[in-house]
Formats: C-alpha cells, sequence, structure tokens
C-alpha cells in the first residue's frame, strides 16, 4: 500500500500498545485464578505491610506529582503479616492506580498500614478524595471486567478490583469499600 512511514509507525505503536494491554489482563487473569485456587499458599512468609505500601507509595509518586495530586503515606514501624509479598504489593499498587485514576486534581490519596487495636488485625487501606463508588455497585465491581458506566472511557480492563479481591481472599483477609 501507500501508507507513509508515519502511518506505519503510529499504526504499529498501536497494535503494540494494544498487545500491551492483553498481555497485562491476561497476566492478571492468571493471577487471580492462582490467587484463587490457593496456589501461593505455600509462599506465605512473613511481610511487612507497612514496607510494602511504602515501596508502593514510593513507585506512584511521580505519577500523583504529575496529576496534582498528593499521595501520602501512614504507617507505624512494622505491620507483620504472613502474605505472599508480590501480591500483595501487586493488590496495593491496585489501588493506588484506581485512586490516582479517578482523584481529581488537587486531591489526595492516602496509603495507610496500621494494627487494629481491638481484634489486633493488620490492616491497610488507600483513601481517595474522588467520587466514591456508588453503594449499590461495591459487590459487583469485585468482579471480573465490571467497570463502571462512568469509566467507559479511561483505560483498563475492570480487573484491578478483582485481583485485589482475589488476593484477599488468598490471604483470609476481608475487603471492605467505603466512603472515604
Amino acid at each position: 500500500g501507500n501508507a507513509s512511514h508515519e502511518e506505519t509507525v503510529v499504526a504499529l505503536e498501536s497494535a503494540i500498545q494494544e498487545a500491551d494491554g492483553l498481555i497485562s489482563t491476561f497476566n492478571s487473569l492468571l493471577l487471580i485464578a492462582e490467587a484463587e485456587t490457593g496456589a501461593h499458599r505455600d509462599t506465605l512468609e512473613p511481610v511487612d505491610l507497612s514496607e510494602v505500601i511504602h515501596d508502593v507509595a514510593d513507585l506512584y509518586e511521580p505519577a500523583a506529582e504529575d496529576r496534582g495530586i498528593s499521595l501520602k503515606f501512614m504507617a507505624p514501624a512494622k505491620v507483620m503479616v504472613r502474605g505472599n509479598r508480590s501480591l500483595l504489593a501487586r493488590a496495593a499498587a491496585n489501588l493506588v492506580e484506581n485512586a490516582l485514576k479517578y482523584s481529581p486534581k488537587g486531591g489526595a490519596v492516602t496509603v495507610s498500614a496500621s494494627v487494629d487495636t481491638r481484634c489486633h488485625r493488620p490492616t491497610f487501606s488507600v483513601r481517595d478524595t474522588g467520587p466514591g463508588i456508588p453503594e449499590g455497585d461495591r459487590e459487583r465491581v469485585l468482579d471480573r471486567f465490571v467497570r463502571l458506566e462512568r469509566s467507559r472511557n479511561t483505560p483498563g480492563s475492570g480487573l484491578g478490583l478483582s485481583l485485589v479481591s482475589a488476593v484477599a481472599r488468598m490471604h483470609d483477609a476481608a475487603i471492605k469499600l467505603e466512603d472515604a
């Protein structure tokens, strides 16, 4: 054909981007399936949640800055859990990414870890100043490929929260979506 060199490059770039998207969707599905079957149960070891979310917060700091969002990190010195470090990091990253994606410019995202004083359970949370998820949709967004109407035009596969949910189940943890 007589497509110009530039057009060919653009077409290739978009094909590569699409392939990258598919690969990452596939990897997420794989992780979800593995987490759901408990494939990683034998990889559970003592993990410091504070450290994990500190690393994740560091990683997303530049992206937050670019968007004019302040990313805060709050955690005591150590919050130990038995877990799979890379899956926990992946789940935390998904939550932070979501929070950044839906927070308005000038907003704030707070990542925190703590140990609940009443039940002595370790918890970590990601709070943002975005619109939140309507109460009626909260159960549903944890399912695979569910994207709410208003996020149709933002990039994403709808797998972020179901991965978080699968990782939570694998760690016998509960996941709660609440109003910040």
